[in-house]
């Protein structure tokens, strides 16, 4: 099988431009994940980061963690857990109002790393959506406005870790699943591998690389593009060596956007009105969907969207 595909973003900047956008267009259409190197992000400055994360899930977590193990008696099971994951998690909100501030037990110095880390995050997801609107030849900013709803994007952070599991074999660190959203933006451990794609019926490990970012599209990316690039199923394989950190970013629509195919993209007007596939809607009522649905397969969750789209709640695609 070829590569995972990994994208040294500095060839951006010259004679090498057109072959990394190759590298994109390929990535996206063909796997729906990459990985990101010399991204812009500085290095020191995610070390940073993933030292006082997992300083944080020492300190706050862990403990918890174990307890939660042994109420439910995790550690002894002898069939296949298919109802939970094997992880540790808190979420942070970005936009549009963070709620970092209101997050319990976190030091004020990881506060602070945290939220200048999302805006640089924030900052590259809008660079990529930018670059994935220049090879489908949709206009600069398309995808930016398509996400923009009346008060900007969502944007927030699962902060998760994956501590050593005693049947990795019977519990998953985290079920097999496409993401709701747009830009999925990971920074993960370098040490401890787990994160797994679909491809070609086969999982594919993602490799863990140091200091890289690990892209991967969502739901909302494949409707836009009217599945030009799709959203994959991924999970986490738990393991029984090692804590595993995952800091993944999730750069989703605004609430109330209107998310359809771009008509660019729509081949023609009958393919719009008799085959469509993919539906018009509102990403909250998609993501009220999702969150009873989200470890089952994506086509009904599009179809159920397709049912609603006589709804009166939708209106035109926000420009501002």
């Amino acid at each position: 099988m070829e590569s995972f595909p990994v994208i040294n973003m500095e060839n951006l900047n010259g004679e090498k431009r057109a072959i990394t956008m190759d590298k994109i267009k390929d990535a996206c259409e063909n796997w729906g994940f990459f990985e990101l190197v010399n991204h812009g992000i500085p290095p020191e400055f995610m070390d940073t980061i993933e030292s006082m994360t997992k300083g944080h899930y020492k300190k706050c977590m862990e403990q918890r963690f174990g307890e939660l193990v042994a109420s439910k008696g995790l550690e002894c099971v002898q069939t296949e857990v298919h109802d939970l994951d094997w992880e540790s998690t808190f979420h942070l909100k970005h936009l549009p109002v963070s709620n970092i501030s209101q997050i319990p037990d976190l030091d004020d110095d990881y506060r602070r790393v945290m939220k200048e880390f999302a805006l640089k995050l924030e900052k590259l997801a809008e660079e990529l959506m930018d670059l994935l609107c220049e090879n489908l030849g949709l206009e600069k900013g398309y995808l930016k406005k398509a996400f923009y709803g009346s008060q900007g994007p969502n944007f927030g952070t699962k902060v998760s870790n994956y501590p050593p599991c005693p049947k990795p074999d019977l519990i998953k660190g985290l079920r097999a699943h496409t993401d709701a959203g747009g830009i999925i933006l990971l920074f993960q451990d370098d040490k401890v591998s787990g994160l797994q794609l679909l491809k070609d019926g086969q999982w594919v490990d993602v490799p863990p690389m140091r200091h890289s970012i690990v892209v991967n599209l969502g739901d909302q990316i494949e409707v836009i593009t009217n599945g030009k690039y799709k959203s994959i199923l991924h999970r986490v394989v738990a393991q029984t060596d090692g804590n595993r950190m995952s800091i993944a970013s999730f750069y989703n629509p605004g609430s109330d956007a209107v998310i359809y195919p771009a008509p660019a993209l729509v081949e023609s007007e009958a393919e719009e009105a008799s085959k469509a596939v993919y539906p018009k809607f509102v990403f909250e009522d998609y993501m009220k969907l999702y969150a009873a649905l989200k470890f089952q397969a994506k086509e009904p969750r599009f179809q159920a969207m397709k049912a609603m789209e006589s709804s009166p709640s939708l209106g035109p695609i926000a420009t501002a």
